[in-house]
């Protein structure tokens, strides 16, 4: 086969250096995530809820925004979609040692809750899906303001059993608000299994009962998600309004660091599962593509092990938040 026709990146209008982008950022968050477990195991992170196997649907969806213009109200695997926003490994390291320099929370948040007016990130919760009205809500405020901008609102597929979900979709359907619903349906919403949580072959089906489109997409493709959201954000902009996306995805991690999903997994799920790992499957593409070769390949890996490394003792040296700071941000001062 021609490179020509390998290059379905040129087709889409992404250039040989945003592939390479996409390729990084994928890398990027996958090493912090691996030496976040590290740090965990070894007793210096008290908390991890990981990206593995979801970076391609994170990354894909992120590059199809405008990142001058378009708000995020990511979930908490979102690692791969904050970074294309401009959070740094640094910023990510702070977050994940509770560190008064942490931009998302000032050390108040666990790790994983993303928020930052300088990135677009609308502050997240606990609680899972509150950020699908938040979203909803700020493309509302967008539309009263008269301003061009689009929203985009992750979750699990766990998630999309919520009612806040339900009511999000409701609403942005109704008024034809500029949302994107994301969900990344890794099968499992913490322990229990997809067929066990939902009826519908597809959560993109339901996007019907709301009257905007539903797709689904493979997860373990960043160019795949990239068309999608594309297209997605295109109709945001042209006033169409919503669309839901679901990107199957796999979880290579137990749920959180605090999780054993050898309890629920069947037997060498994982293992399977890793044979269609995201990272190795773009780095394939861009060398057959013409895009990746070896002395591209060791510059971008040197980067990130130095972007970690930087990051991992930065943070862990820098200090923690006062305790007399406490109750700033909560009360009116």
């Amino acid at each position: 086969m021609e490179k020509g026709m390998l290059n379905r990146h040129h087709a889409l209008g992404l250039t040989d250096q945003q592939a390479l982008g996409m390729y990084r950022d994928m890398l990027l968050a996958r090493k912090i995530d691996e030496r976040s477990w590290i740090l965990n195991r070894a007793g210096k992170l008290p908390f991890v809820v990981s990206c593995q196997g979801q970076e391609a649907a994170q990354v894909g969806a992120a590059y199809a925004m405008d990142r001058k213009k378009d708000y995020l109200c990511p979930y908490y695997r979102d690692m791969g979609v904050v970074i294309p926003f401009g959070m740094t490994a640094r910023d990510l390291m702070l977050n994940a040692f509770a560190r008064a320099e942490d931009p998302n929370s000032g050390g108040r948040q666990m790790p994983g809750h993303y928020g930052g007016k300088k990135y677009r990130i609308l502050s997240g919760s606990s609680p899972v899906t509150t950020q699908v009205p938040h979203a909803v809500g700020l493309a509302l405020a967008g539309r009263m303001e008269g301003r061009d901008l689009v929203v985009f609102t992750s979750f699990g597929e766990g998630s999309s059993n919520q009612g806040d979900f339900h009511e999000g979709a409701n609403f942005a359907g109704v008024y034809k608000l500029p949302v994107i619903f994301f969900c990344e349906n890794n099968r499992y919403a913490i322990s229990v299994p997809y067929d066990k949580q939902v009826a519908c072959k597809s959560i993109a089906d339901r996007a019907a009962s709301y009257g905007f489109p539903g797709v689904s997409v493979d997860g373990s493709d960043p160019l795949e998600v990239y068309a999608a959201m594309k297209e997605a954000v295109a109709r945001a902009r042209r006033g169409e309004g919503p669309t839901l996306i679901e990107a199957r995805c796999a979880r290579f991690t137990p749920h959180s660091s605090d999780d054993d999903d050898r309890h629920y997994r069947p037997k060498g799920e994982v293992e399977e599962e890793k044979k269609k790992d995201p990272v190795l499957l773009f780095t394939r593409y861009l060398r057959e593509a013409g895009v990746l070769n070896d002395s591209i390949e060791n510059e971008i890996h040197d980067w990130v092990a130095k972007e970690v490394d930087e990051a991992t003792e930065y943070a862990e040296n820098a200090p923690s938040p006062a305790p007399e700071s406490t109750l700033k941000h909560v009360y009116a001062e």
